[in-house]
């Protein structure tokens, strides 16, 4: 491709975005957030109110202009499957757009994805088939908001075959991430994948440098590799821990440090993987100015909702005042003569009279009763909470029932309330 104009005009970027294909890898597990993914895949799990995890990744796409999309997919998906269909089927096929899903089918052999790495060797085909000069390889369980045109632009202007998105971290959450040194021109010099021990940053020993999980490659480069890999027998079949660190090793890998759009500081990136760092983000959202900013009309978080009325709340007496202070509370949802503060209602919860709900997570369809107190909860899709229940109090005798998390979060599913339902939506 052959690019007139100056690197940094948006002419520039459009070339590039429209030469790229995105691969989402939305087929894990996401064991850690416990039964919140029980049956669901972790991109397809509620956050924020309406969204779902993977909105935040493909909006990015939308936003930065790439409209060609393919989907990965393996793990309890149909939740996730139900949520494009209804949610992202607006792209214009006759214009070159599309988001495709790509679930596990053996299309290399019998077995399904064995890694990262495997999931997209095994659709080389359909790769090849769209013809991208580019790939960009995207993790479906961040939040986060991020220019990906950015991105590419300085993978071409570094001539780069790799370039991994990173930010800092502080070096005692080494272990968590891909971590890896550089040089002053970006130029990544050691990967290392989830390292037990880390000296930081030369210049700041109290961080390290860490891999986002976001990737572009240059497409033949990375098909050549996956060929290499898909025939090692010692290889995880996965980025972070094959095909990354053996790039570094081989030819010409770049980082692209994540900045915030507005401020040009640190920008905003969670890895929602827990049940506490799934809370504590929700969490944020509702403080006075959250670091992501999803009220933002120039780069908007795209999804599907129901139609919904808009958030009622009644009563009006001394004791019986419906209220919510410093929360969000979605469409559909009725609060009746009872206090929400510091929480986060999705759509159509309903909460009856005298109850308190407070520092809480509660998802769609829920109906609190009368005289509940929920305090540091995560309520699931479809919970009634009966008459008089008290959760996140007495967490000894919480733990006895519900799930309780390291930092003392309690997650409510129906199943636990005796109340077992059959579909997660």
């Amino acid at each position: 491709m052959v690019v007139e104009n100056s690197p940094v005009s948006e002419r520039f970027v459009s070339l590039i975005t429209r030469d790229t294909l995105a691969l989402v890898l939305a087929g894990g597990k996401g064991t850690r957030l416990g039964s919140l993914t029980s049956d669901r895949v972790k991109p397809a799990v509620p956050f924020g109110g309406h969204f779902r995890i993977i909105d935040f990744p493909l909006s990015n796409c939308i936003n930065s202009g790439i409209r060609r999309i393919g989907i990965l997919t393996q793990y309890k998906a149909h939740s996730l499957i139900q949520h494009l269909q209804q949610g992202w089927g607006f792209l214009r096929s006759e214009l070159g757009e599309f988001i495709e899903l790509l679930p596990a089918q053996q299309r290399t052999g019998e077995a399904w994805y064995r890694g990262t790495a495997d999931a997209v060797y095994q659709n080389m085909d359909i790769i090849r088939l769209h013809h991208p000069r580019y790939l960009m390889i995207l993790g479906g369980d961040h939040i986060y908001k991020m220019d990906y045109g950015a991105m590419l632009a300085f993978h071409v202007n570094n001539d780069a075959e790799v370039t991994v998105g990173c930010m800092p971290v502080p070096v005692e959450q080494s272990s968590r991430f891909g971590i890896m040194d550089v040089t002053d021109n970006h130029r990544i010099t050691r990967f290392m994948e989830k390292p037990e021990h880390y000296e930081g940053m030369p210049n700041h020993p109290d961080q390290a440098l860490a891999s986002m999980g976001i990737y572009v490659f240059n497409t033949e480069y990375l098909l050549s590799r996956l060929l290499v890999d898909a025939n090692r027998e010692d290889s995880n079949h996965d980025f972070g821990e094959d095909i990354i660190p053996g790039a570094v090793r081989e030819t010409d890998c770049y980082a692209y440090p994540f900045r915030d759009m507005a401020s040009d500081g640190p920008g905003y990136w969670r890895d929602v993987g827990d049940i506490d760092s799934y809370w504590s983000s929700n969490m944020e959202l509702v403080g006075l100015r959250p670091e992501l900013n999803i009220y933002d009309q120039d780069w908007p978080i795209l999804t599907w909702q129901r139609q919904a009325p808009p958030a009622k709340f009644v009563l009006d007496e001394e004791g019986r005042r419906g209220e919510a202070h410093n929360s969000m509370v979605a469409g559909g949802c009725i609060v009746s003569g009872a206090q929400v503060s510091h929480s986060l209602l999705s759509s159509f919860v309903t909460v009856d009279e005298g109850s308190v709900v407070d520092q809480s997570v509660i998802l769609t369809n829920v109906h609190i009763g009368r005289n509940v107190r929920l305090c540091r909860t995560i309520i699931e899709i479809g919970c009634h909470i009966p008459d008089g229940m008290q959760i996140g109090y007495d967490l000894e005798k919480d733990g006895q029932r519900f799930e309780l998390s390291p930092g003392g979060i309690v997650l409510v599913t129906p199943e636990m309330l005796g109340q077992a339902v059959h579909h997660v939506r």
